[in-house]
């Protein structure tokens, strides 16, 4: 018989950017730690887990992980959404980590046991100008680096998503409001082609590239751009028309047969699977804690592992190491998992979220830690300097003013 949870805590903190951990405390005084960071709208997750989900934890068995996912599910009225399935994830990790602690194994084991000997990831390459594109790749590749999306400036344009002129680039600003970029899909479609061949002819074939539209596109346009781009050998063309519109997927696989990648904004097995059911993507990209955590997304690889759809976790730094601690759990026991996302964190976060798993020479390994392998310091948090602070990701607006796709 498993012990009652005795104990729910929310931390909100910033140790750089803002994050927000869920401490789930046995009786018998175990600690398991889930992340459930939404970007922009941290202090929204904070109160549904605080007041509506903690309550319902309280005296529960943490061993049973399944049945607490579907009551928090399926009980309540209302489903879905970011809000709701980031604060599920965020308790789906920590009775995952409960789990781990209790047995003594690491959650991939629990999960089935190793696949695969490497997670690979891919790296974030950019540069305002042609010239510093190339030198980031150069960066990541010497260091072992074998994937790496490449983005660029577009002509015209004075902000663009994913670059920066400052090399420490960091889309959510500080301030009350947020920032206003302007967008230009005619340039950039007519721009990147050349950058890529560029980027392709520099690396040579043996590095796999990636590229991001954010959802900046028509269905034409991402054709267009895909039917140009396929000389060059592209791993992936990502989110290319916003989400929402699956139908789109089928339009753009007409035009081009470049893979395609979307899915970080998914949040349920059913958001994607008439895409992987009709094989309209290559890569489905749900974030571990936005998709509900690791029991609802390894169902997602499960249905893509049926119609050759491979996992390729979003990991951004806008989540917690706890939650990427997750995601490289369950790309080590997952068949069908593809790639995963690493932009890396400042030093503060590594101190604030010690944790067992490591990177180095392209790819992440999980450590051997029981649980999740994740710790938190408490201490280093509650200092003043990281409150909380609003901070939100730009708006984009086309050139007649019309808000664009983020």
């Amino acid at each position: 018989m498993h012990d009652r949870i005795e104990r729910v805590d929310v931390i909100v903190a910033s140790p750089g950017r803002n994050f927000v951990t869920l401490k789930i405390t046995t009786a018998d005084g175990i600690v398991g730690l889930g992340d459930a960071t939404v970007n922009g709208r941290e202090l929204a997750v904070a109160s549904y887990l605080r007041d509506h989900v903690a309550p319902l934890l309280v005296g529960r068995d943490p061993g049973r992980i399944e049945d607490t996912w579907q009551e928090l599910y399926r009980g309540v009225y209302w489903r879905r959404g970011p809000i709701t399935m980031a604060c599920i994830g965020a308790v789906d990790m920590a009775l995952w980590d409960v789990l781990g602690k209790r047995t003594g194994r690491p959650v991939y084991e629990l999960l089935g046991g190793r696949v695969r000997d490497r997670v690979d990831v891919y790296r974030h390459c950019f540069g305002w100008e042609l010239p510093q594109l190339l030198e980031s790749c150069d960066r990541e590749i010497a260091q072992g680096v074998r994937f790496v999306r490449v983005q660029s400036s577009v002509p015209g344009l004075d902000k663009v998503y994913g670059i920066s002129k400052d090399p420490n680039y960091e889309p959510a600003q500080r301030g009350a409001l947020p920032d206003q970029e302007t967008w230009d899909s005619a340039a950039y479609v007519h721009h990147l082609p050349g950058v890529v061949e560029a980027v392709r002819e520099h690396v040579g074939w043996g590095i796999g590239l990636l590229h991001d539209s954010h959802h900046r596109l028509t269905p034409t346009e991402a054709g267009q751009l895909g039917h140009a781009l396929e000389p060059y050998g592209l791993y992936w063309l990502e989110d290319v028309t916003p989400a929402e519109d699956q139908d789109a997927l089928r339009v753009v696989r007409e035009h081009t047969r470049v893979p395609l990648a979307i899915g970080e904004v998914f949040n349920t097995v059913w958001d994607c699977q008439k895409l992987i059911e009709d094989r309209l993507i290559d890569y489905v990209r749900c974030a571990i804690v936005h998709a509900g955590g690791i029991s609802h997304v390894r169902k997602i690889y499960a249905l893509g592992e049926l119609h050759g759809v491979k996992g390729a976790p979003h990991g951004p730094s806008d989540v917690s190491p706890i939650a990427l601690a997750a995601s490289i759990h369950l790309a080590t026991a997952t068949y069908n998992f593809g790639l995963q996302e690493y932009m890396g964190y400042p030093d503060i976060v590594h101190e604030a979220f010690p944790h067992a798993w490591s990177y180095a020479d392209g790819a992440l390994q999980p450590g051997e830690e029981p649980g999740l392998g994740v710790a938190i310091d408490e201490q280093l948090l509650s200092r003043p300097e990281f409150e909380y602070s609003t901070a939100y990701l730009p708006v984009a607006r086309r050139l007649d003013g019309t808000v664009q796709d983020w």
